[in-house]
């Protein structure tokens, strides 16, 4: 994917070095959808520190009621590219939602649920095992 700078239309890399360092609006930044169970720990972990990358957009959600931000239809056809913690959360997923299910890419990081929010051991699963799938990040 090449990065187009909206009022020179010459691609991130050609800009001239006094540009902004940030990406303007018309850069089409990847959508990503973090899935846990309540919402609480992992899931919030991973949009925490995906957050900070400048091509992406992160949200979170839970598949129990419980969870902070429940996840709904919305979310998961908001994304681009779903990740779930565990193989179980992407069968709720099929079952709950079959027809987006079919249409959406879902990726299981086989991360269980014992970890505390921010905890340094879950951070970097997170970055390794997601970080293969977000692409090339412009250098801006």
């Amino acid at each position: 994917m090449i990065l187009r700078d909206r009022d020179s239309g010459k691609s991130v890399d050609e800009r001239d070095s006094d540009a902004p360092e940030q990406m303007d609006d018309s850069t089409t930044k990847l959508k990503v959808l973090f899935v846990c169970d309540a919402n609480r720990l992992r899931s919030p972990t991973a949009q925490a520190i995906f957050s900070e990358r400048p091509h992406l957009e992160v949200k979170s959600a839970g598949l129990a009621k419980q969870a902070t931000v429940l996840l709904t239809i919305e979310l998961l056809e908001w994304a681009d590219l779903i990740f779930v913690m565990e193989k179980r959360q992407r069968n709720i997923i099929q079952s709950r939602f079959k027809e987006v299910y079919r249409r959406k890419r879902i990726i299981c990081l086989y991360i269980p649920d014992d970890f505390e929010f921010m905890d340094p051991e879950l951070i970097s699963l997170l970055e390794e095992r997601v970080t293969p799938y977000l692409g090339k990040q412009p250098v801006l």
